[in-house]
Formats: C-alpha cells, sequence, structure tokens
C-alpha cells in the first residue's frame, strides 16, 4: 500500500515536471499553443509581442518592463527580450527611465537644440538642472557622452515635468546607479525640445547663469 502511494506521488510529480517542460517550450519556441492546468490559453511569443505593441500604442505614458510582465505574466527579461526582438524588427519603441512608450511622429514646430553642459553628478544639482529646463517650457529628451572606448553613448530621456525629474531621481537611488556624466568629468550634452526657438534661448540664459552651460 505504502509503495503504491508513492508510486501515484512519482507519477503526479513526473506529470507536473513534464508539464513545466512543455509550457518552457512553448514559451521559447513560440511555435505552438497548449492549454494550462485550469484551461487557460497559453500565448505564443509573436502573440505576446503583438500584445506589447498593442498596449504601449493605447498607452498615454510609458510603461514599465515590470508593468508590462505583470500583464502579460511573464518575467521581465522576457519582456526585455521581446522589445529588443521588436526594435530590431524596426518598431520604433523607446527605451526610457520611466518605461518604454511607442515613439509616434507627428508634424510640429517645436525647436530641437543640443547644449553642452558641465555639473556635479550628485542628486540635488541632478535635480536642481533638469528641473530649470522643465519649468522653462523644455522637455530634456536624452543625454549623451563620449566615452573613451565606446565613443559616443546616449540614454533616451524625455523628461517634461518635475515629475519626471522626481522619477528620474527616485530610480537613481533606488537602483544605486550613477549619471553618466561621471564618465566625462560631469560634461554632457543634452537634446532639448522647446515650443519655440525664443524658448530656447532662454533656457541656455538660465543654465548659463547657474554655471552649467558648458561654452
Amino acid at each position: 500500500m505504502f509503495d503504491e502511494v508513492k508510486l501515484q506521488g512519482d507519477c503526479h510529480a513526473i506529470t507536473r515536471c513534464i508539464y513545466t517542460c512543455i509550457i518552457h517550450y512553448a514559451e521559447v519556441s513560440g511555435k505552438q499553443k497548449i492549454k494550462g492546468e485550469k484551461g487557460e490559453n497559453i500565448i505564443t511569443q509573436e502573440e505576446r509581442r503583438g500584445q506589447i505593441l498593442a498596449l504601449l500604442e493605447e498607452a498615454a505614458s510609458p510603461l514599465t518592463g515590470s508593468h508590462l510582465s505583470a500583464v502579460l505574466g511573464v518575467t521581465r527579461q522576457i519582456i526585455v527580450g521581446d522589445v529588443a526582438v521588436l526594435r530590431a524588427r524596426g518598431e520604433q519603441i523607446v527605451a526610457t527611465p520611466r518605461g518604454y512608450f511607442l515613439y509616434k511622429p507627428q508634424s510640429t514646430t517645436s525647436h530641437r537644440s543640443t547644449i553642452a553642459v558641465r555639473h556635479g553628478s550628485d542628486n540635488d544639482t541632478l535635480a536642481h538642472e533638469l528641473n530649470m529646463i522643465v519649468d522653462l517650457g523644455g522637455t530634456v529628451l536624452d543625454v549623451t557622452v563620449e566615452h573613451p572606448l565606446y565613443g559616443e553613448l546616449t540614454a533616451n530621456l524625455q523628461i517634461s515635468s518635475r515629475a519626471d525629474v522626481a522619477q528620474f531621481i527616485e530610480g537613481m537611488q533606488e537602483l544605486q546607479a550613477e549619471p553618466l556624466l561621471v564618465l566625462t568629468g560631469g560634461y554632457h550634452l543634452h537634446r532639448i525640445e522647446t515650443p519655440t526657438g525664443e524658448t530656447m534661448g532662454v533656457i541656455r540664459d538660465a543654465l548659463r547663469q547657474a554655471g552649467y552651460l558648458a561654452e
């Protein structure tokens, strides 16, 4: 009797193991769809990637990898891989500190300019510079530094409000990350978007007065 119970337990364990392997294969290969233990559909890679695009298309603000992984029921690492594949296929997905968003080209009369700045790497100084730009009507599109080995390194920022600045600083603190400017002694470039050229001029003057503008 004991051996029969043990055998039944072993069979259940083997069945669960086989089921787990099938689920893993379906996820990795993306070539089949099966039913889960409770009857739920297990979607393929291509279906999941299509859902990622649909979610980004409908989103009013960037979606984090953690949010997408929770919605789609996979790990964040799988989401990162899916996004990399989609971008390689030409999908205009932009990765920022606040998450992913789908770039939608629009006819606009906005003004874009690149400025060179230099300042310290402490969070208060970072926040002061970014808040100064957004308060005056600018959007900080990205940051670029020149690495001695890799050349130009650029990170998308898409910061347009004080709330964005706060979220960026909080993210750095949580990850204990350092800004790119530490690689270049504080020197870095920002691409900034403003409604008009005059607004850009006001931002330049403010950065100059604060001692941040590199000239």
